[in-house]
Parts: C-alpha cells; sequence; structure tokens
C-alpha cells in the first residue's frame, strides 16, 4: 500500500496529511500530536477516527497544518484523518460516518462589509 494524502479544513485551518503503514506514530508540523495538541479534549479530538476503527497502531500519519487556532486545526486535522481511513478502507464508512467524522462544518467568519462596523454592526445612527 502506497501513502495516502488527504485534505481537512475547518474555519481557516487546514490539514494536509500523509498515511502510510506503519506503527501509530502521529506527527504534527514536524512535533508529536501530543506536544503540538497539549489539551486533553484535542488529543481525544485528533485520535477519534483511529480509535472508532481499531486503526490506532497501524498507520504513521504526517500532517501539515496551517491556519485557524488550536481548536480548528485539530478538527481539520480530524476530518483529514477520517478521509484517509476512508480511503484506505471503505469497509470502515459506516462507523465514520455514524458519528459524523466524514462531514465538513462549514461555518466561517462573516465578512466585513464595507460602510458598517463589522460583518453585522451598523455605525450609531444620527438623525440630526
Amino acid at each position: 500500500m502506497e501513502v495516502i494524502n488527504t485534505t481537512g479544513r475547518r474555519k481557516t485551518a487546514v490539514a494536509r496529511i500523509y498515511m502510510k503503514p506503519g506503527k501509530g506514530s502521529i506527527s504534527v508540523n514536524n512535533k508529536d500530536y501530543k506536544d503540538y495538541f497539549p489539551v486533553a479534549p484535542l488529543q481525544y479530538s485528533v485520535k477519534q477516527p483511529l480509535d472508532l476503527t481499531n486503526t490506532a497502531d497501524k498507520f504513521d500519519i504526517k500532517a501539515n497544518i496551517t491556519g485557524g487556532g488550536i481548536k480548528g486545526q485539530a478538527e481539520a486535522l480530524r476530518l483529514a484523518l477520517a478521509r484517509a481511513l476512508n480511503q484506505s478502507n471503505s469497509e470502515l464508512r459506516p462507523v465514520l460516518k455514524e458519528k459524523g467524522l466524514l462531514s465538513r462544518d462549514p461555518r466561517m467568519i462573516e465578512r466585513k462589509k464595507p460602510g458598517q462596523k463589522k460583518a453585522r454592526k451598523k455605525f450609531q445612527f444620527s438623525k440630526r
């Protein structure tokens, strides 16, 4: 089996991963994922697709993540991992789909409009 390359996005975070058969190491931007995501809920979020499919020790994963905050990056990595597992073995799809790991969360920050203070907030109106 060759290297599987997938992408995951969340808000403005983009995660590109390279998954190949191995011993189960996960490196994010050339660091261990536990060092990159020091908080336990984020580590759980990253490992969730691997734990659900019982493939935690079967693949080596190298990820490059840019943009966004730490939570958006973790969720982008989770989506990329779920897509890669689905690509490697299509029998895992029902398990991943049931937990909602294959769907991209489309919510992003609304852009600021000209003539307004923010996306929806307006400048104060003066009648006279």
